[in-house]
């Protein structure tokens, strides 16, 4: 393990996060509001502190290896939120620690779940930053990195690999730095055209802004207490409908789009798949909705398509309280918290290409039962599948679906019944944000115990960073040489 080159790395990366702080700041003075103070020196000593330790190691540093890039990126996100929560507790809008780094972490890894129970207290420096915290943790800080800062150039795949798991990773380049300048490019681009839309659409310049970062990192912290339904306009509802669909979608599809390769998108199975199955669970759901509750036509569509979207790609945005629909609706809901986006996005989730592939290999399984000495291989995209792809997205699905059974017992046990266990594990492992029960679309978690929120929030992590990055990490094996 080369700690040296780790900490390097980490060092500049810390000096990223104090950058963004600094802005944010900046957002403070405008407004002359008083969490001026908490962010500019919180900023200001992580930018000292990280420029000062890789300025010690820079004579140092060797060549990253996949060992030390599982490492940087799961210490990224931790050391990340412990810096983050300081202005959150320092500001006493957050008093307890605990609950300032559940708030951020949640923040850093797109989950949007929230301790706050007044969003609207928090003056703007903060609400801004708790919005650039998902933005950045969207596409990722080691994408950004890799896209900025050149001396990340040598071994930067391997944080690459680390950072974006996956069954498949679509370069856009050979040269992994213009892999990641071509993604953010897109992501910045996607960012302001949505802002620009929310803007005409009524809401003020600082709420366009902050609801276009959380909406394309897929994270869903909202400046008001209520979420989207507090703005109560269709066209908004509609616009970040679309953008919620777009950060869904594979990143590289797109890149392709934009240079009319529209082929590379439609024939793409997993976004059929993905675009299939928002089509049928909105279907499924506006029409139980005017069956059964007897909802106008457009308000029960606007309603189905909006919560399906958040929650299949694992946003977290809500206009509706979906608990308060019929049993079999929120079933289907429940069911689509473990979907997520497609593989490259920014969602979170088991990732639909995952479930396609299984799917797919179940029926291929039925053939060789049938016919043994056969090689029936699994097809996606008309190539064959290899087994190891296959070994790895069973073995995510084994780990998830455990993760997510101890996860719940572990809530269980600290008092909760088992609706809103599975409904806290569900949200917080999948990165969605709203669960069901105790943590529904109108709830929040600052009901559970210190215990249960630094739980909660190993779950986030473990989520975001896809299960295996953390988890090698944990394993004896990582550690010996």
């Amino acid at each position: 393990m080369n700690y040296k080159s780790s900490f390097f790395v980490l060092s500049r990366l810390i000096f990223i996060e104090g950058i963004f702080m600094l802005i944010s700041s900046i957002v403070s003075l405008i407004y002359h509001e008083n969490d001026f103070d908490v962010l500019s020196i919180t900023g200001v000593t992580a930018l000292v502190f990280g420029f000062f330790i890789s300025w010690l190691l820079r004579k140092q540093r060797g060549e990253l290896r996949r060992k030390e890039g599982y490492f940087v990126v799961t210490a990224t996100w931790i050391v990340f939120s412990l810096i983050g929560a300081l202005p959150f507790y320092f500001s006493h809008f957050i008093p307890s620690y605990t609950d300032a780094f559940f708030e951020t972490m949640s923040g850093f890894t797109t989950t949007g779940a929230s301790i706050l129970n007044d969003i609207e207290s928090l003056p703007h420096g903060l609400l801004f930053w708790r919005s650039i915290i998902q933005w950045l943790g969207g596409m990722g800080i080691i994408v950004l990195s890799l896209a900025v800062l050149p001396v990340l150039g040598i071994g930067g795949m391997q944080l690459f690999v680390a950072e974006v798991p996956g069954p498949t990773k679509d370069k856009l380049h050979p040269r992994i730095t213009e892999t990641a300048k071509r993604l953010w490019l897109l992501y910045v681009g996607y960012t302001a055209a949505e802002t620009i839309l929310l803007y005409y659409g009524g809401m003020n310049l600082f709420d366009a802004i902050c609801h276009s970062f959380t909406t394309m990192a897929t994270g869903g912290y909202s400046t008001k207490q209520a979420s989207i339904a507090h703005f109560n306009s269709p066209f908004i509802e509609y616009v970040i409908i679309a953008f919620m669909f777009i950060a869904g979608t594979n990143f590289s599809l797109g890149y392709f789009a934009i240079n009319l390769k529209l082929k590379k998108v439609f024939k793409n199975q997993e976004f059929k798949t993905y675009f299939g199955l928002i089509f049928l669970a909105t279907v499924i759901i506006t029409v139980g909705l005017i069956v059964i509750d007897n909802i106008r036509p457009e308000l029960s569509f606007r309603h189905a398509f909006f919560q399906v979207v958040s929650i299949v790609t694992t946003t977290g945005f809500v206009t509706a309280d979906y608990l308060k629909w019929p049993t079999f609706l929120m079933v289907v809901i429940f069911i689509l918290m473990f979907v997520g986006g497609s593989a490259g996005s920014t969602g979170g989730g088991m990732k639909v290409i995952r479930i396609l592939l299984v799917t797919k290999n179940s029926f291929k399984e039925l053939k060789r039962l049938m016919h043994p000495s056969a090689i029936i291989p699994v097809k996606y995209n008309g190539a064959s599948v290899s087994p190891m792809i296959m070994s790895n997205v069973l073995s995510f699905l084994v780990f998830y679906i455990l993760v997510f059974i101890i996860g719940t017992i572990v809530i269980a046990a600290t008092g909760y019944n088992i609706e809103s266990s599975m409904g806290a594990v569900a949200a917080t492992l999948g990165n969605i944000g709203p669960g069901i029960g105790a943590v529904g679309p109108m709830e929040n978690f600052s009901h559970f115990s210190v215990f249960g929120k630094w739980f909660l929030s190993f779950m986030m992590l473990v989520g975001r960073l896809e299960l295996f990055t953390v988890f090698v990490i944990l394993s004896p094996a990582y550690w010996k040489d």
